[in-house]
């Protein structure tokens, strides 16, 4: 039933302006059961799919075409007061490598965390079973697979630790 209703939801939320509307969007993702903080901002043109836990702190900010691939073993959870740019896409779930005949063989899903205040540059991707340390930024067009230390800047396909910053 979930599913439906974030169908739903997502062909609702398509139909706003995509960086209007903010509290109405913060009531369909509530209803979609996504634990939404106050004064979450989530603009248009992304999309939910599957039916696992989205939580997302307060203040946090979303830029268009944010995806999140959820699974129902497997959480997203995003800290507060955290910015995301465009087209950044959130994915839980992989497969385990299995025979020649077809390699995809049985399906994964490992959460992600995301710690207070940190910046993911725009369309990077954030795979499951990593935790991005408080404080972090992830460079635009990173493909983060492991997980970032607190304050600290990664960069690069796959991202790797550039430099350490300030707290």
């Amino acid at each position: 039933m979930i599913a439906v209703i974030r169908h739903l939801a997502n062909m609702l939320l398509l139909l706003l302006p995509p960086s209007r509307a903010f509290g109405l969007r913060r009531l369909v993702l509530r209803a979609m059961r996504a634990n939404i903080g106050n004064d979450v901002c989530i603009c248009g043109g992304g999309w939910i799919y599957g039916r696992g836990q989205l939580s997302i702190g307060d203040e946090t900010w979303f830029s268009p075409g944010t995806v999140f691939f959820t699974h129902e073993n497997a959480y997203i959870r995003i800290g507060k007061k955290c910015d995301v740019g465009p087209c950044v896409r959130f994915v839980l779930g992989s497969h385990e490598i299995a025979g020649r005949g077809r390699r995809a063989g049985e399906g994964t899903a490992k959460s992600i965390f995301v710690g207070d205040g940190c910046w993911i540059g725009g369309s990077s991707t954030i795979l499951g079973g990593v935790t991005i340390g408080a404080g972090s930024v992830i460079a635009a067009g990173s493909l983060v697979r492991e997980d970032v230390p607190e304050n600290s800047l990664v960069a690069g396909v796959p991202a790797k630790v550039k430099r350490q910053l300030v707290p």
